[in-house]
């Protein structure tokens, strides 16, 4: 395998699936994990999480890995990440902390084991691997996956909220890494070791207080207020609760969430066989419920606008037009496209907004809707809010016919009590074919057997949203000339999938 040709992306996605999913590639992996395990230790399957894929600059993928300690008596799961990076990139990507100091914290604390080292490089393929829980950013890690200082971070915080008779629940805990993300994010969870010991409880990981405030990254202290806000602000209304969190614990960078019991909206609707129509309706009252929320609340102060949104997609969509070159001119039309219309649009003064209004971020519960993960609140238009629950809703909901779309936006916006500002339809829309985009960029895994069909599939279905509003817009007499057209049939999809 010739990785400078996968990094480069002339390998085009029949490279990079043989670099992420072939037997050969898989062995190598197997191989250098070995290395890092005592004698007698076996390298179980390895299953793909994620993978990015930047042209000309490295190829990101992470996996959970199957580890038998003791030939094949005991097992755990771990989370690795590798890269493979350009020669160029290789050469300055030098690590901007001292790693050795991290992998000795994990090694102190036997939160490294079975693993006797947590990092390997190949110099030759200009690979290199990390294992959970080494991150030399988030220096953290490894004590927030260490059982003791768990066990003592709960029983505090516990003692602290309901004082100190409460410690008698804390016992030890099982520790499983969500998501794990090198340099970007992480997410564990601690199970008791018996059930009856205690909740389990979610820990998202945040670069330190100093730094956030540095580099403008996310605040976990922020995270933490904003969210015990929005819940007692919702407390006092019908129709949405939000999930609080327990604390924020400084020293740590961490905030913890307890178990939220209930089902995510889409899958929901899709399981239990509910009524999509009437879920949906209450969807679009619940959205329409945080749009009301004081804009004082949002996480990020920093307002975000639709051209804003439409930059950060085109940054993360360097891939697509790499491997899918017509889909890429495509989806570039689409979205110059879409900011001419919205230019000409009339606007409204920013809300609160939720910024990632995923429907895995609504859940169903005994007490009605739940809204979590208040991240990327921010001041925005409620449109983009709207816009992309509706473009995560087809992303799920792969199977919807036109019929079932027309039904899906009278439904919601019943809910939602369209508003009477002008404009405000035709911005959902708009807001609509732009996520469809994000879906499509940011969503859909290049490993998947159909990531081309897919990724077409959901740019073709933003073009039509996009000709659709312009069919709108003549009919009520408002032409607007634009600097870029494109053509229908330009993303045939046969083309794509060799």
């Amino acid at each position: 395998m010739n990785i400078a040709e996968v990094v480069s992306g002339r390998a085009k996605l029949k490279g990079i699936r043989r670099a992420l999913l072939s037997a050969a590639a898989r062995n190598v992996l197997a191989d250098q994990l070995r290395a890092l395990l005592p004698a007698g230790a076996v390298v179980g399957p390895l299953r793909i999480r994620e993978a990015q894929f930047k042209p000309r600059r490295k190829l990101t993928a992470y996996y959970d890995v199957v580890v038998y300690a003791e030939g094949k008596k005991a097992s755990c799961v771990r989370p690795i990440a590798v890269t493979w990076e350009s020669e160029t990139d290789a050469d300055r990507s030098g690590e901007t902390v001292d790693i050795t100091k991290a992998v000795a914290e994990a090694v102190r604390r036997g939160v490294a084991a079975p693993f006797l080292q947590l990092t390997a490089d190949l110099p030759e393929l200009n690979m290199h691997m990390r294992v959970s829980p080494l991150d030399a950013r988030f220096t953290q890690l490894a004590r927030l996956s260490d059982p003791q200082h768990v066990r003592t971070m709960l029983a505090d915080t516990y003692a602290s909220a309901n004082g100190a008779s409460d410690r008698r629940r804390i016992r030890d805990y099982k520790i499983a890494s969500v998501k794990y993300r090198p340099g970007r994010r992480h997410v564990l969870r601690y199970d008791p070791e018996d059930p009856g010991g205690g909740e389990t409880v979610f820990a998202k990981v945040y670069i330190s207080d100093e730094e956030a405030r540095t580099f403008r990254r996310e605040d976990g202290a922020r995270t933490f207020r904003v969210a015990r806000e929005v819940a007692d602000w919702l407390a006092e209304r019908d129709g949405l609760n939000c999930l609080r969190p327990l604390a924020y614990v400084a020293e740590d960078a961490v905030v913890l969430y307890p178990r939220l019991c209930g089902v995510p909206f889409s899958e929901y609707a899709r399981r239990l066989n509910a009524d999509p129509a009437k879920w949906l309706r209450r969807a679009g009252e619940a959205v329409c419920t945080l749009h009301q929320l004081p804009v004082a609340l949002a996480s990020r102060p920093e307002p975000h606008d639709f051209a804003a949104e439409i930059r950060s997609i085109m940054r993360k969509s360097r891939h697509v037009s790499a491997l899918l070159p017509d889909v890429g001119s495509v989806m570039e039309a689409v979205l110059d496209c879409a900011q001419e219309l919205h230019d000409r649009l009339s606007q409204e003064p920013p809300t609160f907004t939720h910024g990632d209004l995923k429907s895995e971020h609504l859940w169903v519960c005994a007490g009605g809707l739940t809204v979590m993960d208040l991240d990327s609140s921010r001041l925005g238009d409620p449109a983009l809010d709207v816009g992309y629950f509706l473009a995560d809703w087809q992303f799920r909901q792969a199977h919807l016919d036109q019929a079932g779309t027309d039904e899906m936006y009278e439904s919601f916006l019943a809910g939602y009590v369209p508003r009477a500002l002008k404009d405000f339809s035709i911005r959902v829309r708009l807001c609509e074919a732009v996520e469809l985009v994000k879906c499509a960029v940011r969503r859909v895994q290049l490993f998947e057997n159909d990531w081309a069909l897919r990724t077409t599939e959901l740019v073709e279905r933003s073009q039509a949203v996009i000709e659709d509003v312009q069919r709108t817009l003549v009919l009520r007499g408002r032409r607007f000339p634009l600097a870029r057209s494109f053509d229908p049939t330009s993303a045939g999809k046969s083309r794509y999938l060799q």
